[in-house]
């Protein structure tokens, strides 16, 4: 206070937690819970309410806490403003769960500003203090979870939808009849920043009921590099049985598939001699969210969805396996890659009914194979 505006003790009047300065603005501190009643300047009354840091991460894990919390800021502390006079009213703290007193808060308010550490294109809102150099330094200390919480305003609970997630060993690909590599283009070209959507291509596989997540990639990429991928698969796959390779290609996407990734995909086959070719996945989809709920949790639950243990530690596999555990049906958090796993396997069982059509008996056949049938 001295630094900016000079001394300002009053004698007599300057306590820890409560002072007037020279100028006769009054100030008092409180703790949450404490009583404010009668808090007054002279006849005045407080015309700014300044409530900062209000919800502790312990507090949310109680709703009832939480509901304390409120009723005190309606009940006590809001009721000391004057009726008659303008009140600012600001709250300052960081979202740390769905409900809490800053979102109640905020959802009333005349303006909501919430600043997260990078903005939505994934750069530094405070360039002068935090560099890009810190910022990724700093969270590559915490998970994925802890740094959407303190650090992007967005509280997940992990495991919410997919509680657990199973990692196994690989059979030799030559034992699958075939594998599919699935692509999501994403819009747009980013490489390197956190918060807009990941391209990605997912090679998956399956035998019987279990499906095989064998490789991915999966981060914010150029469009020649989401080409590359599909040939690296090619490569990784190395001819040991046959590949099938898609690419999401709804209405909206299909000018972009036609004029950008046609020409980069021939351009491959030119260039590397090699046999690349993408199937546009045309088909209408249903909501993202609940569409990767009904069809992978099921698989999940029951412990056939199997990502590939020896790729655990790559960071594409790690990333898939976060796009997992923080996923929910509000997709607080990107889902890019589960998206992609939940096409190939859509596509798997289209393939699957084609190559293997179901086989009709007769009642009379039945009754011959089952030695119990009546």
């Amino acid at each position: 206070i001295m630094a900016y505006y000079g001394k300002q003790e009053l004698p007599g009047s300057w306590t820890e937690d409560e002072f007037t300065t020279k100028g006769k603005v009054s100030f008092r501190a409180l703790g949450a819970g404490q009583s404010p009643r009668g808090s007054r300047n002279e006849a005045i009354r407080p015309d700014v309410l300044l409530v900062d840091d209000f919800d502790t991460d312990e507090d949310t894990k109680n709703p009832d806490i939480i509901q304390k919390r409120w009723d005190w800021w309606e009940n006590a502390l809001y009721p000391t403003r004057s009726i008659s006079e303008p009140t600012l009213v600001i709250f300052c703290g960081n979202i740390i769960a769905k409900d809490c007193c800053v979102v109640r808060a905020g959802e009333m308010a005349d303006s909501w500003d919430i600043v997260n550490i990078r903005d939505k294109n994934g750069f530094s809102t405070w360039p002068e203090k935090n560099s890009e150099e810190d910022i990724d330094r700093t969270l590559s200390k915490i998970s994925t979870k802890a740094a959407q919480g303190e650090y992007f305003n967005n509280p997940i609970s992990e495991g919410e939808v997919f509680e657990n997630i199973s990692y196994g060993k690989i059979p030799p690909l030559s034992k699958f009849k075939f594998l599919v590599v699935y692509g999501d283009p994403a819009p747009g070209e980013s490489k390197g920043k956190k918060g807009k959507s990941f391209k990605t291509v997912s090679l998956c596989g399956k035998l019987g009921t279990r499906l095989y997540v064998i490789k991915t990639f999966l981060a914010q990429a150029l469009n020649a590099e989401f080409i590359d991928w599909y040939v690296r698969m090619l490569d990784f796959v190395g001819g040991k049985t046959n590949v099938y390779c898609y690419m999401e290609n709804n209405k909206l996407q299909d000018p972009f598939f036609q004029q950008v990734f046609k020409p980069l995909v021939a351009k491959v086959r030119r260039e590397q001699k090699i046999a690349l070719f993408i199937r546009g996945d045309e088909e209408k989809k249903t909501d993202k969210a609940t569409r990767i709920e009904a069809n992978l949790e099921p698989l999940n639950r029951e412990g056939n969805l199997i990502l590939n243990e020896a790729e655990r530690d790559n960071p594409h596999m790690k990333e898939l396996e976060d796009q997992f555990k923080l996923f929910t049906l509000t997709m607080r958090y990107p889902a890019d890659g589960p998206d992609a796993v939940e096409g190939a396997n859509r596509i798997i069982d289209e393939l699957i009914r084609r190559i293997e059509p179901p086989v009709f008996r007769s009642r009379k056949d039945l009754r011959k194979r089952n030695k119990k049938r009546l």
